[in-house]
């Protein structure tokens, strides 16, 4: 099967995901400088949640290009990654409007470490595909950062029910780990183009 259906549905499902999030920033009900105060927290879930998407849809996108085509395995784990995807503008949404509370911060983590698990499934759905030698087989190694970020997301989690804030700064790191992009695949592909 070819692998542009797959890339088109999840390039919208991404988009509506950003959509979803953008459309939870309510204007202030004042004038003033002030009124924006209440919103910060809301504005920060955001741009973090933002940033996740992002770099979700950056490695999604550089996966698939170093790789031929798609299964029916394939297409399953997508959506299994779609939908963990999914439920972050509702976490964000709940963090917005309860920063400090570690319910809202330890949901949010969750949804973020079943997004990582899911990942590495569809990563390991392509990499079964036939074609051992594949750009995509070549560029993966230890996956250090995915076992990193599932240790940050899991320490967030149990942070949250002690100190909400220090949560907050184990999924911003997890985020700033991915944020430089994973030249891995970037550089098979320069090898060997798919």
């Amino acid at each position: 099967m070819t692998k542009s259906r797959v890339e088109a549905f999840s390039d919208g499902v991404l988009a509506i995901i950003i959509t979803i999030m953008v459309l939870e920033l309510r204007p202030p009900h004042g004038v003033a400088l002030e009124s924006l105060r209440p919103l910060v927290p809301v504005f920060l879930s955001y741009v973090l949640s933002f940033v996740y998407i992002g770099i979700y849809w950056n490695n999604h996108h550089h996966m698939l290009h170093a790789v031929h085509g798609v299964s029916g395995w394939v297409l399953w784990a997508n959506l299994h990654l779609l939908f963990w995807l999914s439920l972050v503008p509702f976490a964000t949404a709940w963090v917005g409007e309860e920063p400090g509370e570690s319910w809202p911060a330890a949901v949010y983590g969750f949804v973020l470490l079943m997004a990582s698990f899911a990942y590495p499934l569809l990563e390991n759905a392509l990499l079964a595909l036939p074609g051992s030698d594949s750009t995509l087989s070549q560029a993966v190694g230890t996956r250090w950062k995915e076992r990193i970020s599932g240790l940050g997301y899991a320490l967030g989690i149990g942070a949250a029910f002690l100190l909400p804030w220090l949560s907050y700064a184990l999924y911003v790191a997890v985020a700033a780990l991915w944020f430089v992009p994973d030249r891995r695949i970037e550089a098979a592909l320069t090898r060997s183009p798919p």
